[in-house]
């Protein structure tokens, strides 16, 4: 039976998964990614890891059990349209335009193809998780930037240029915040785990722990927070139409006292006949989307070759 390996590339660890194409995970494995996390450190690492994954037979062209067919791998920052190099990676030391794709295949002989971590864990969320049962949906990772991800007809939307479902980036107030973009009072200025602690002085689970609690200025933060998060979807929903909106990160998890006000922003800004049968939905598959995500991808690759 083929498999492939989804590789979730992040500053702190690396997580591996050999899937085969039902969805089934029937290995993973997590390493430390090195420090400091160069390209070619990183690339040791990897081939490292492939190896204590799967044992010699799985490699392609290997004798006997399951082959490997092929290599996804999300990676934090921008990839380009063909999916081959890693332009930028952020919180990776000297991560410019690298042929990561390129290496790996030279090294492991199999097939490989790169994405953002954020439009892997849309496609592994997608595939498994909360938008198992839609083809157009978009998932936002609400941490500490804001990532998303677009899902249309089934298949990653990520643009001519590969850069695009910047979601977080989007413009809600023009006089907000300043951003690390350049831009300025876009939605990740309202959303992040940055811009809960600039406005309270609090983490995320504190706030949700002082609102369970029925505190009232905790309350009625994530009453305005939602009201911020509904006016950017908004904006979204007027373009894309997606049958659902996935909510996921670490943020996600105080979900239940912004949600309600998400909702009734959406219903206020966002006429029905664009928001006919929405799901707004909390993402299922946690810190393993990314590398559920880049599985997804390789199998993309491995029905092509």
């Amino acid at each position: 039976m083929a498999q492939v390996i989804g590789i979730d590339l992040g500053g702190t660890a690396i997580k591996l998964g050999r899937f085969s194409a039902d969805g089934i995970c029937h290995q993973s494995l997590t390493v430390p990614t090195p420090q400091p996390a160069t390209p070619e450190a990183v690339l040791a690492a990897i081939t490292d890891a492939i190896l204590q994954l799967q044992t010699p037979p799985f490699l392609k062209g290997g004798q006997g059990g399951d082959q490997v067919c092929a290599i996804g791998i999300g990676t934090p920052g921008p990839a380009d349209a063909a999916g081959r190099i890693a332009r930028v990676a952020i919180n990776l030391k000297n991560w410019h335009n690298v042929p990561l794709a390129d290496w790996l295949e030279a090294k492991t002989g199999l097939p490989t193809i790169l994405a953002n971590d954020a439009d892997c864990a849309g496609l592994g969320e997608s595939w498994l998780g909360a938008g198992k049962h839609f083809k157009n949906l978009i998932l936002l990772t609400l941490g500490t930037g804001v990532g998303g991800a677009i899902i249309l007809d089934g298949k990653l939307f990520s643009g001519h240029l590969g850069a695009a479902g910047e979601l977080g980036l989007i413009s809600i107030n023009p006089d907000g915040p300043e951003c690390n973009s350049g831009n300025r009072g876009s939605l990740e200025q309202y959303v992040s785990v940055q811009a809960i602690r600039r406005e309270t002085g609090l983490k995320p689970l504190e706030l949700a722990d002082l609102a369970k609690s029925g505190n009232a200025k905790a309350l009625e933060y994530w009453q305005n927070y939602g009201r911020y998060l509904g006016t950017g979807l908004a904006s979204i929903i007027y373009i894309l139409t997606p049958e659902a909106i996935i909510i996921g990160g670490g943020i996600s998890a105080g979900a239940e006292f912004f949600l309600p006000a998400v909702r009734a922003e959406i219903e206020r800004r966002v006429l029905p006949s664009s928001r006919e049968d929405l799901q707004l939905l909390v993402a299922e598959l946690g810190n393993q989307a990314g590398m559920v995500g880049a599985a997804k991808l390789a199998w993309q690759v491995a029905q092509i070759t």
